[in-house]
């Protein structure tokens, strides 16, 4: 008998958390993504890290930098990987043009919130975002903790 694979519950391969953290997310787009084989084997079992990825534009073409994709032990014997490569986001002329601009503008970065599967594609969430002061932070940690403690009061008077 063969071993089947679990099958994944979520879409999600993997999310920068990191990112909502640091920024004011404005506008979300869907690219996908330029990958190779063995990073979509790696990707499967979730072998990847977003944590300081962004995406720059540059003659036109988006690219995903910083994002590492550990390689498999099988694959990396007969193929040189590069984990940390440059890869080429698909989007739409119409939507590149208006990251380009966006990110032009004073303040504004454009950085990757997520990776998922879509069907049998890897698809990309792209974000367009404003950076936080740290006292935005510390008023974002403030108020997730004070949800948290009305959740627990409300829980515990019913």
């Amino acid at each position: 008998m063969s071993k089947k694979k679990p099958k994944q519950l979520s879409n999600s391969i993997a999310l920068n958390r990191k990112a909502k953290h640091d920024y004011f997310i404005e506008d979300k787009f869907e690219a996908g993504l330029a990958l190779q084989g063995w990073e979509v084997k790696s990707l499967r079992e979730g072998r990847v890290n977003l944590t300081d990825t962004y995406v720059m534009i540059k003659d036109g073409e988006a690219w995903l930098l910083g994002t590492h994709i550990t390689p498999l032990n099988t694959v990396s014997t007969h193929y040189v990987t590069e984990p940390t490569r440059s890869r080429k986001l698909l989007l739409n002329y119409r939507e590149l043009k208006q990251l380009d601009e966006a990110v032009k503008q004073k303040g504004r970065t454009c950085v990757c919130t997520a990776l998922y599967w879509k069907g049998h594609l890897v698809k990309c969430e792209v974000a367009l975002a404003k950076g936080k002061a740290s006292h935005d932070k510390r008023m974002d940690s403030k108020e997730r903790d004070w949800n948290r403690q009305k959740q627990r009061l409300m829980r515990h008077s019913s």
